[in-house]
């Protein structure tokens, strides 16, 4: 069950991220769901791990903090793509 929301949480922050950086059309439903889950567990390493911002440990769950930390990571990773030329 956890696999499945970490889909559902993936797809939803990857969206949202797609969106802010205006990447949406070059990226389909699997990238948001990548970017998604890559950008939460890096928000959670970042923010949460080695910052120790304590709403960042809900990174990844379906949360308003989970969700908006999400966010911050796949904001992150989308802007570190477009700088490696991997996405314009």
């Amino acid at each position: 069950m956890g696999f499945l929301i970490a889909i559902i949480v993936g797809a939803l922050v990857g969206w949202i991220a797609s969106k802010i950086m205006r990447t949406d059309p070059e990226q389909g439903a699997l990238a948001n769901i990548i970017i998604g889950i890559i950008g939460a567990f890096l928000a959670q390493l970042i923010f949460g791990s080695l910052l120790g911002i304590g709403s960042a440990a809900a990174t990844g769950s379906f949360s308003f903090w989970g969700i908006i930390w999400g966010v911050v990571g796949s904001v992150i990773l989308i802007g570190i793509l477009k700088l490696a030329g991997v996405l314009k």
